[in-house]
């Protein structure tokens, strides 16, 4: 592995296996995607983190959408030749930006569509905060594989409300998991607790159970 990449899970004889892109702010060590993976590996699912490119040279801004899709891919690709799967064996999915771009991926944004066993949207940005006209849905029409949104009840980046109004036009079977009262980084309020260790196991743990269902 290189410093941008981490495998984690069983090299031989899975079934499936999942691909974890980091938000925009973040890497591929960022807490949610580490605990998913361990969670992921405690039950005999290989997963891969990867860093985008612009993260990898130590920029901030994240790549253009093309970019970001090719990185992806290219993980994609990695994953399905490391854990000995097929492609559509792969699970797409990651936290917040790096959610979306595996959502567009298996829509097919860059003119190719990864046939992807499932999409894994851990605190999806359905729109920029305070902006609620500026939706991320256009793609949705396009998702006919099984969906797992997980994100938190105070998230800036989308409501419960506004979810219930947009993933219905997702042809593919949808689950919500929702985290009670955390905010798009899965922070709880301190009134709940909980902490925030609970709900990264609460997310893991739901990401886990589900991708082996599928």
């Amino acid at each position: 592995m290189t410093d941008n990449l981490a495998y984690q899970g069983p090299k031989r004889g899975a079934d499936r296996a999942v691909l974890l892109a980091h938000g925009a702010g973040a890497d591929m060590h960022a807490a949610t995607l580490t605990t998913v993976a361990d969670a992921l590996a405690d039950a005999h699912v290989p997963s891969l983190r990867f860093n985008f490119p612009y993260t990898a040279e130590g920029r901030k801004a994240p790549d253009r959408l093309p970019k970001l899709l090719a990185s992806m891919r290219e993980a994609a690709q990695t994953l399905s030749t490391l854990a000995k799967v097929a492609p559509d064996r792969i699970v797409l999915g990651g936290r917040s930006m790096g959610g979306r771009v595996g959502s567009l991926l298996a829509a097919g944004e860059d003119g190719e569509a990864w046939p992807a066993l499932g999409l894994v949207l851990l605190g999806y940005p359905l729109h920029p905060p305070g902006k609620p006209e500026n939706l991320r849905v256009d793609h949705f029409g396009a998702l006919t594989m099984p969906t797992l949104f997980v994100s938190g009840t105070r998230d800036a980046f989308g409501t419960p409300a506004e979810f219930d109004a947009h993933v219905g036009a997702i042809p593919g079977p949808v689950t919500m998991h929702w985290l009670e009262t955390a905010d798009h980084g899965f922070k709880p309020l301190k009134a709940s607790g909980r902490s925030v260790a609970a709900v990264l196991e609460d997310a893991a743990t739901t990401t886990a159970n589900w991708v082996c269902s599928l």
